[in-house]
């Protein structure tokens, strides 16, 4: 997992509430567990103007130009900001998985439901919660500001925007030392790898009949 320390980063506005995890990646691309290859569907129902379908070629999709992603000025854009109870619906971590392989490093919002909050740490994926008057606030400067980029410092867990205003919020401390040091559930795992070789050497001594 990649290590998140600091970001800089194009903010893209999506100015709706409970953006729920099947608009985020629909459930017909549920069939890999395989982390990469869903950005091409972020937000498939709301970013094409025809069905979606994983048999077909998104190349070969009309795209809505309305959409955001869809618009030239936020090509590139790497900060989501989102509107209360981000990521509600269904469990599924693709959500997450189709944001980071996007390309997004970050989304801010007032508020998130808990299991797709949960998963954004094991992908690499910061979601900051902010207050309502804050993130309205982002919004407001956002539609007043062409490239309108955020900076993210997860050490000093501050958001800093082009005029030089901070916003601080809070993180847990495990989770912190996750993305600081980029470890997924595997990389925690692989910490003990020492203790893990000497646990499997000494079953394999005392019981070798099962080897």
């Amino acid at each position: 997992m990649e290590k998140f320390t600091q970001h800089q980063g194009l903010v893209v506005p999506m100015d709706r509430p409970n953006v729920d995890t099947d608009a985020i990646i629909p459930k017909q691309y549920l069939k890999s567990v395989k982390r990469a290859g869903f950005g091409p569907n972020l937000f498939d129902d709301w970013r094409y103007l025809d069905p979606g379908d994983p048999a077909i070629d998104n190349a070969s999709r009309r795209l809505n130009p309305d959409f955001l992603l869809n618009q030239p000025a936020y090509q590139g854009g790497t900060v989501l900001l989102g509107r209360e109870n981000f990521g509600c619906g269904s469990s599924r971590e693709h959500a997450v998985w189709a944001l980071t392989d996007y390309g997004f490093r970050v989304v801010i919002a007032p508020s998130f439901a808990d299991i797709f909050f949960n998963n954004s740490f094991k992908s690499g994926l910061l979601p900051i919660t902010l207050s309502e008057t804050e993130v309205e606030q982002l919004f407001e400067e956002e539609r007043q500001v062409a490239g309108y980029a955020l900076e993210v410092d997860l050490q000093a867990e501050t958001v800093t925007t082009p005029g030089g205003m901070v916003f601080s919020f809070q993180m847990d401390e495990f989770r912190k030392y996750r993305l600081l040091n980029g470890l997924d559930d595997i990389g925690l795992t692989l910490q003990h790898q020492d203790e893990i070789k000497g646990y499997e050497a000494d079953h394999r001594a005392a019981a070798p009949w099962l080897f």
